[in-house]
Order: C-alpha cells, then sequence, then structure tokens
C-alpha cells in the first residue's frame, strides 16, 4: 500500500501539479510568473505579481530539482530565483516587497515579515539543491533583516508588518480576514518553517538560538494549554482573544515543529516537543470529517464553523498523519491520511486540465471563484505532500 501511495505522488507532482505551473503559469512576456490564473483556468497578464506566489514557486521547483534531478525543474527554480532577486528584494532597505505590477515594479513596498519568511524558504532551498552561493547569501540577507528590524527583543517574538523603511505600519493584516495583531500564530509558523530549511545549509550558532526560541514561542505563547490548539492572534505583550481554532495549521504545526527539532538533531529537544506535537495533532484532529477531509476553522466565542475544505488543509493533513504514522507508529493516522488522500483525489485535483480546485463545501460543489494561481494559491502545499511522502519512502 505505501509503494503504492509513493507512486501516486510521483505521478501526481510530475504529470498533474508541476506541468501546470511550467506550461501555463509562465511569463513568457514581461518574465517570472503571471501573477493570477482564476478558477476556471483563464490567465490575467496584468495582475499584480505577489512575493508569496513567487517564493512558493521558487521553493517548488527547487524541492523538485532535488528530489526528482529534472533538469527542466532546475531551469523553472532559475527563473523564479532570478525573479525574487531582481524584483521582490528591496535593494535599498532590504526585505522583500510585498508586490509588484505586471512589469516587476514595486507595487505594495510594506515589509511582511510572513512574506520574507518565504523569500528565505525558496532561496535557502534553491541553495540546498544546487550549492548556489547568491541564493543562499540572499537567504541570510534576508535572515538577518528580520531579526534586525522584525524581531522584538522586549517581548519576544517577530512583528506582522512593518513599512518599507522598516517603521511602524498602521495595517498589519496578513489578508482581509485576519485581525489586526501585531503578533500571529500564521507568521510565527512560517518563520520557524523557513529558519529551519535555511539551518540545514547554513547551521550557525545565531540561527541554531533563534529556532530553539521559536520553540519556546509555540510552546510558551501560543499553544493553548486547555485546549492544545494553537491560538492566532496577539498584541504586542501576547494578549489576545485565543477566539479561533485553526485545524489546518494545527496539522501542519504539528509536523513542522517536529522537523525543527529533528533538524537541530539534539534528543533533549526532540523529547521535549514530541508529546506537545501528538497534543497539537490530536487538537486539529476535532475538525476531521467521516469522509476524510478536515474542516477549516471555528470560533469558540460564536460557535461558528467554517466548513470549506481548502486544498492546504488536506494536503496538511495528509503529512501530519503521515508523520504521527511514521514516527509514533499510529496506525489509525496512516488510515486518517489515506482517507483524506482519497477525498482529494475525488474532489479538488483538477484531472483534466491540471493542478487543484482552491476547495469545495461541505456537499462537495467545487469553489471555482477562488483562484487556481495568485497571491495565496501556489503550488507549495501540495508539491510539499508529495516530495514528503515520496522521501519518508510512502
Amino acid at each position: 500500500m505505501t509503494a503504492d501511495l509513493k507512486n501516486e505522488m510521483r505521478d501526481l507532482v510530475e504529470r498533474n501539479i508541476l506541468p501546470y505551473w511550467m506550461e501555463r503559469a509562465v511569463d513568457r512576456e514581461r518574465g517570472g510568473f503571471y501573477g493570477r490564473i482564476d478558477g476556471h483556468d483563464r490567465v490575467h497578464p496584468e495582475a499584480p505579481k505577489g512575493a508569496v506566489l513567487n517564493a512558493r514557486i521558487l521553493w517548488t521547483f527547487s524541492a523538485a530539482y532535488r528530489v526528482l534531478g529534472r533538469r527542466a525543474y532546475l531551469e523553472t527554480a532559475e527563473r523564479a530565483k532570478r525573479y525574487v532577486i531582481d524584483h521582490f528584494i528591496d535593494p535599498v532597505h532590504g526585505g522583500v516587497y510585498w508586490s509588484v505590477d505586471c512589469e516587476g515594479r514595486p507595487l505594495d513596498d510594506k515589509k511582511q515579515t510572513y512574506a520574507i519568511g518565504f523569500a528565505i524558504y525558496g532561496l535557502s532551498e534553491f541553495a540546498r539543491a544546487t550549492g548556489d552561493d547568491e541564493a543562499l547569501d540572499a537567504a541570510v540577507a534576508l535572515y538577518h533583516d528580520i531579526e534586525r528590524h522584525a524581531f522584538d527583543s522586549r517581548n519576544n517574538g517577530y512583528v506582522e508588518a512593518l513599512t518599507r523603511h522598516w517603521q511602524p505600519i498602521a495595517d498589519m493584516r496578513l489578508s482581509d480576514k485576519d485581525e489586526n495583531g501585531s503578533r500571529t500564530m500564521n507568521t510565527h509558523l512560517h518563520i520557524i518553517e523557513p529558519y529551519t530549511n535555511l539551518y540545514r545549509v547554513w547551521p550557525e550558532p545565531e540561527l541554531e538560538r533563534s529556532l530553539r526560541n521559536l520553540l519556546g514561542i509555540f510552546t510558551g505563547r501560543l499553544l493553548n494549554p486547555h485546549t492544545s490548539h494553537l491560538d492566532l492572534f496577539f498584541d504586542d505583550a501576547w494578549q489576545g482573544r485565543r477566539n479561533v481554532q485553526s485545524f489546518g495549521h494545527d496539522i501542519e504545526a504539528s509536523w513542522l515543529l517536529h522537523e525543527t527539532a529533528l533538524v537541530l538533531g539534539d534528543a533533549e529537544t526532540v523529547a521535549r516537543m514530541e508529546p506537545v506535537i501528538r497534543r497539537i495533532a490530536a487538537a486539529a484532529d476535532e475538525g476531521l470529517q467521516p469522509d476524510g477531509s478536515m474542516l477549516y476553522e471555528r470560533w469558540t466565542d460564536t460557535g461558528r464553523t467554517d466548513t470549506q475544505r481548502q486544498w492546504w488543509v488536506m494536503c496538511e493533513t495528509v503529512i501530519g498523519h503521515v508523520n504521527l504514522y511514521q514516527y509514533f507508529h499510529d496506525e489509525e493516522a496512516l488510515q486518517t491520511a489515506l482517507r483524506c488522500w482519497n477525498y482529494v483525489k475525488e474532489h479538488l485535483v483538477d484531472w483534466h486540465n491540471g493542478e487543484w480546485h482552491w476547495g469545495c463545501d461541505e456537499a462537495g460543489n467545487v469553489n471555482l471563484a477562488d483562484d487556481k494561481a495568485g497571491f495565496w494559491k501556489c503550488p507549495y502545499h501540495n508539491s510539499r505532500m508529495c516530495f514528503e511522502l515520496i522521501e519518508r519512502g510512502f
């Protein structure tokens, strides 16, 4: 069964996911990649280009080359690397712009810590796959930008956003759906993720200290001691309503925090983190449904639940449960991963046009209103699911 699953993952990433981005998303006129392809597969050439999308494309094709070895994946990764360095990295003040216009000129020049983290993730993966010094140097410089400007040494933790000149900014939200908090779980998760990847190729003591501090932030600040969910929004003093439970982020965090502990490589850290990891994963499973899918979010103060099944939540559900099976011999978790994968095959993969749909509702009706490619819809979650299972031997 596991050998078949590994073959399915390789077939999926090489026939469904990667070709879509190589054939449909490359902007051959203006450079880089198109900023938007809508849910009906229509390209919008004039759309702005987001830092997160481009950094995730860079990560995806760098990882594809490292894991699968095809020259075409390296060429796409090189295209993404060039565009990120030449158009998104601020050559004067450091960091990365949130967005550029379709011609590659700065559009929204704020410094969103989350986006800088993804640039580190993509650049460090390119360096990991190729040994490229330019990518590594750029990733290290962005790490120092975050630590110099976005790290709050007084309260501990990372501020959500700043202006281009690294000054306070009124609206720090990552998206319209978020609260305007200066500290968020999501941004801290996507700082520890790239920092861990950077540590693989740049194992410096200062980065190790940052990673250990981040693990402490997760266990001491973000983890709700009563529910074992990770709470989402806080102010500078780490005060927040603690009213949102995000099942996808919980299960994603369970395996990413485990990854950090394993990459750091000392038995004490792993032993300390593993019970926490299992608690977070168990809390995430409150969102599991009998059909194998995972709900999106629940608000504890109103009782409202967002029942949409988003593509990225399913990907993280598969990886997180495979991780539980691999390291904790949890047979039920493997069955959960397989049920979720079967749900994805039936409802979310676009077998005709390529790539995946954004999501579907609880009745299985596909969401075509949201993008196939855009500021948030990228090839990173679903390709990473495939690479993780391929590399883990599933």
